[in-house]
């Protein structure tokens, strides 16, 4: 699926025979004690950025015994602001040198003359340096006493650092739109209770909770992305007590579209025939907002590309697509499909560093950056945080399992999925307190409200900006976007829009869907694709009439394989459970010195 690598994240492709990419997604976990807590905004509209934790106040005694105004050698931790090199760098010409790699927190640790640490403390390119404090054994009755607790889990503020929360104190919180999110499914979870639309089948008289595509037999989501997904669009918090746990629009419905099973793979002719259904099914379930979460690396240009030609119709039939950017930066032309239509809305990453204003984020190395590799068109639209994003974790699912994170109610991640999610909120937000907004006035407010950002202006990276919903829900500016843009006429082919990754059945004998075959293994008719988009035309397609297989990646080294010159697959995986223990497993060398980011979408 597109915008996203699963690291706990992941990410979909497109090209001459592939599947779609889930967006990528980092399941990790900040040590509290080494970030510490944001301070509280204090007022409603503060934008601006906190005081960084982690300073060291003068004076303060280091292991060697030395204060940080003496000049003997100081044992200190170091947490690095962006690539760990850069810091390291700095220890060594002030001096120093590093004693040992600390991924798990995304420093080091190191020794350094004492009288410099106020100097590496004030360097960009360090987050916070504290002192290595000596650890000695205490006494055998010390070793009976209660051990302290354990530390709070760390903080996101997404919503607020979107501004969702003062919609919300102004009534917005998304009610009367559905969200549909075409995924991996999405599991019964008290954070969706009662907002999770049932799908009714007219020929069969069933009823389901989500329409399935995926050739599994079931609604859940046995991979763990589309709950994710789903929890930042609308989660509610029940699990957490709290609207700290919340989503963006906790009031929305949200409709699952089922396209992948467990392991994760898709194919592009799934995401098609349920892009068609939501358009056909729009009225009947009041669908006002398409996630896709997904993308595929295919360079077909979108004017011919069958895949640009489903969104292009979602949103003529007046849905506002939200599609993530895609983990394959910091190059750029690295904007996946369908993130590269013109008429969507294309979502990148920031990390908002755990504060409310945009004055700290950061642009992390991961989000995909435009202008888009085959029609060379300015992308992304807006960015939105992305980086270590709490939400709803599907219990018993393929990323929790694998990434060995202890059962509970949510975990974490990073990638443009979440981004593009968050943003799918903002948009429910908008369309709940502004009912007649079309898709164009929606994208047009989003791209008009959009915050600067001192991290960067370059519009391949950031587009228009950060999304602020508060702006953009209880202020629309009138306006309408996407003047004068040529649609796509879906005469391209079907393998040139999956990319180079592949899917093969879970059937016996296995067959590899590539070239004309879709994922019923069935031609693929571009005629039929083409035809009337309604309910009724719907149920005499032939992807109604045809189940759907169940499919997995037919390359070994999914989704271990290397995207845009980096090894997303083969990084730190980390991972927190609600208000109990960190849990952590190193799966390779950390990514670019973070250990936060993901490729999936």
């Amino acid at each position: 699926m597109s915008g996203t690598t699963w690291s706990v994240p992941v990410k979909p492709t497109l090209s001459t025979a592939g599947p779609v990419v889930l967006a990528g997604f980092l399941v990790a976990v900040l040590l509290a004690a080494a970030l510490g807590a944001a301070p509280a905004r204090t007022t409603a509209g503060d934008r601006t950025a906190r005081t960084p934790a982690g300073t060291t106040p003068a004076g303060t005694t280091t292991s060697a015994g030395t204060t940080s105004a003496g000049t003997a050698p100081a044992k200190v931790i170091v947490l690095a602001a962006g690539r760990g090199g850069l810091a390291k760098a700095r220890v060594a010409a002030l001096g120093g040198h590093v004693t040992r790699d600390l991924p798990l927190v995304g420093g080091f640790a190191a020794t350094l003359p004492a009288a410099a640490t106020p100097v590496l403390r004030a360097d960009p390119a360090v987050r916070s340096v504290t002192p290595d404090g000596t650890v000695r054994v205490n006494a055998a009755p010390a070793l009976l006493a209660p051990k302290p607790p354990p530390p709070p889990e760390p903080t996101s503020v997404y919503t607020k650092s979107l501004g969702a929360d003062l919609a919300w104190q102004a009534g917005a919180k998304g009610e009367g739109v559905t969200v549909a999110v075409l995924d991996t499914g999405v599991s019964q979870h008290a954070d969706l209770a009662g907002r999770l639309v049932t799908v009714h089948n007219d020929v069969t008289g069933a009823d389901t909770p989500c329409m399935n595509l995926s050739g599994e037999s079931n609604c859940d989501d046995n991979y763990g992305h589309g709950t994710f997904v789903a929890g930042v669009v609308a989660g509610d918090g029940t699990s957490g007590g709290s609207t700290d746990y919340a989503g963006v629009a906790p009031k929305a419905k949200v409709l699952g579209v089922k396209v992948a099973g467990r392991s994760g793979a898709t194919d592009v002719s799934n995401v098609l025939a349920a892009i068609q259904w939501v358009v056909s099914f729009k009225s009947t379930y009041g669908i006002k907002v398409l996630n896709l979460s997904m993308s595929t690396d295919s360079v077909q240009g979108y004017r011919t590309d069958p895949f640009n030609y489903a969104v292009e119709r979602a949103w003529d039939a007046g849905i506002v697509v939200v599609v993530s950017a895609s983990n394959r930066g910091p190059a750029a032309t690295t904007i996946s499909k369908p993130g590269d239509d013109p008429l969507v809305v294309t979502v990148g990453a920031t990390d908002d560093r755990g504060t409310y204003g945009v004055g700290n984020d950061e642009i992390p190395d991961f989000t995909s950056r435009g202008p888009t590799p085959a029609d060379g068109l300015a992308k992304p639209d807006v960015v939105a945080p992305g980086a270590h994003i709490r939400s709803l974790q599907a219990a018993g699912s393929k990323i929790p399992t694998d990434a060995q994170l202890a059962p509970g109610p949510y975990m974490r991640g990073s990638g443009t999925s979440f981004s593009a999610a968050a943003v799918s909120g903002v948009a429910a937000l908008m369309l709940g307190r502004n009912p007649t907004m079309t898709p164009n006035q929606v994208k047009y407010a989003l791209l008009e409200t959009a915050r600067d950002l001192p991290a960067s202006s370059d519009p391949m990276t950031v587009g228009a900006g950060e999304v602020d919903a508060a702006e953009a829900t209880l202020h629309p500016p009138a306006g309408s976007a996407n003047g004068g843009i040529t649609r796509s006429n879906a005469s391209g082919t079907l393998a040139g829009a999956r990319g180079h990754v592949e899917v093969q059945t879970l059937t016996t004998p296995t067959t590899v869907i590539n070239g004309v075959l879709t994922a019923q293994n069935i031609a693929w008719d571009p005629a039929g694709f083409l035809l009337g988009w309604t309910s009724l035309s719907w149920y005499v397609s032939t992807w109604a009439i045809t189940p759907f297989l169940a499919v997995t990646w037919s390359a070994d080294d999914w989704p271990g394989r290397n995207w845009g010159g980096r090894n997303w697959g083969g990084g730190d995986w980390e991972g927190s459970t609600y208000g109990s223990t960190t849990y952590s497993r190193n799966y390779g060398r950390p990514i670019d010195g973070s250990i936060w980011y993901g490729a999936w979408g």
